[in-house]
């Protein structure tokens, strides 16, 4: 049996010591990866966008809801993965069943990803009709889906093996690997689409080659790592017993997920029921949000890992202290970036494409959706700490009644035919309010029952 070795240079001690102080090592270096991975992934965006047309721009973009419906029900194992190894690291001497959590995660990745990626292949084409997606950008919108669905193991292999070094305090690997990876794709993009002329096509076979190459590094990682970690191909298999407890904590986030793309996916219908021109601003606009998001959302997996381990160790006085830290360091956060977005918004959108209309389009989304961005982040951060607090189902319920359900009434009662879009967009801030508002009511009702009582 392999040693616990809990603090090793990589690892954050997350039971003691000064939680802003560690709760920043592991956040900062997890935003970089984030942030890192969204700047690559706006290059397919950027590329397509000043290099082909924005035809190919409103096809990428128009695939973002459709991949992350697809594919957020095995993303929330990943939730599990992390959840799970954390609390059995907090426990201390779980080294066994911390070997069974990563050889059964890396196992689910490979056979998961394979059956959603056939799944999303198959699906492709029915799901863009489903959407409404213009004619223009058919074509192109689906051989990106073909292509990216292929990679889809890459892509699982990778978050699971990062969801594992997280648990751990260990998110400076991951940002290693990320930005060789990432250096990759841009290098592969500028290739396929400048030189080899491929369109989207070169876009998404640079995400596919990219992906692979990160789940490579990180598998690697792994492999070499010499304590409760470390992965053998001899010992790969599904232990039934960590495959039910992650699946507790990953389905419940991951229907959540699918849930609030499926609502996504209604909001980008009626998105598209605008025209390429919209499509393409709402694309190059959603990307640049899309920082403001995962800085925010690091402070997420903070609350969610902080907590996990906290209460494996049986330290409940620090609970509040962690959610009070993350939910500041998301304010923070969240507001200069939004700031940052609204004063910048025209320079950022022509990065994408010098179109006065796609860049006009843009400006609307923006300043409808970014303005008030920092409520979600809150919000987030409070569905990290019920799921770190052992609560998986009631973000779901939760999610599904203030996201789901308000923005797919909000989606039925808008006439795209004689309302402006900026209607479409004011789902997206009413729906955060009413989720920051149920999700505080619910944390202070499991703060009452399940932390206060242990506290002595």
């Amino acid at each position: 049996m392999r040693q616990s070795k809990p603090f090793s240079g990589n690892s954050i001690d997350m039971v003691t010591g000064p939680l802003l102080k560690n709760l920043l090592l592991f956040s900062l270096p997890l935003m970089a990866t984030n942030i890192l991975q969204l700047l690559f992934n706006a290059a397919d965006v950027v590329v397509v966008g000043r290099y082909a047309s924005y035809a190919s721009l409103a096809a990428v973009g128009s695939t973002t809801a459709i991949v992350n419906l697809v594919v957020n029900l095995l993303f929330g194992i990943s939730v599990g993965v992390n959840v799970l190894i954390a609390r059995f690291l907090g426990a201390g001497d779980r080294a066994d069943e911390i070997s069974a959590a990563v050889h059964t995660a890396v196992a689910l990745a490979l056979i998961g990803g394979i059956v959603l990626g056939g799944v999303g292949c198959v699906a492709a084409e029915w799901i863009l009709r489903v959407v409404s997606t213009p004619e223009d950008i058919f074509d192109l919108a689906l051989t990106y889906l073909y292509i990216y669905f292929a990679g889809t193991p890459a892509i699982m292999l990778y978050n699971y093996g990062a969801a594992a070094l997280r648990a751990r305090g260990d998110t400076r690997r991951p940002l290693i690997f990320l930005t060789i990876s990432g250096v990759v794709n841009v290098a592969l993009n500028l290739f396929f689409v400048i030189a080899c002329r491929m369109d989207v096509a070169g876009v998404a076979l640079a995400t596919v080659i990219s992906e692979s190459l990160s789940a490579v590094l990180i598998l690697i990682c792994l492999m070499r790592t010499d304590d409760e970690l470390h992965f053998s191909w001899r010992q790969l298999r599904i232990d039934r017993r960590s495959l039910i407890r992650m699946s507790k904590i990953g389905i419940p986030a991951g229907i959540q997920s699918c849930l609030f793309s499926l609502s996504n996916v209604a909001i980008q219908s009626a998105i598209n029921a605008y025209g390429s021109v919209v499509i393409a601003g709402c694309s190059a606009a959603s990307s640049i949000e899309g920082f403001i998001y995962v800085a925010m959302n690091s402070f997420h997996q903070a609350a969610q890992t902080f907590m996990s381990q906290n209460i494996g160790a049986g330290k409940y006085d620090r609970i509040r202290d962690i959610l009070k830290r993350c939910i500041l360091c998301t304010v923070v956060t969240g507001a200069a970036l939004s700031a940052l977005t609204l004063l910048l918004n025209q320079p950022l959108l022509r990065i994408y494409n010098e179109d006065p209309a796609v860049i006009a389009a843009g400006g609307v989304h923006l300043y409808m959706v970014a303005t008030l961005y920092f409520i979600f982040g809150i919000a987030d951060v409070l569905t990290g700490a019920i799921r770190g607090c052992g609560s998986p189902v009631a973000p779901v319920v939760i999610n599904l009644l203030c996201t789901c359900v308000l923005r797919l009434l909000w989606v039925a009662v808008i006439d795209t035919n004689t309302m402006p879009i900026s209607l479409v967009y004011a789902s997206y801030p009413a729906s955060w309010i009413l989720l920051l508002t149920v999700l505080t009511f619910c944390w202070r009702r499991l703060y009452r029952k399940q932390i206060l009582p242990n506290i002595t």
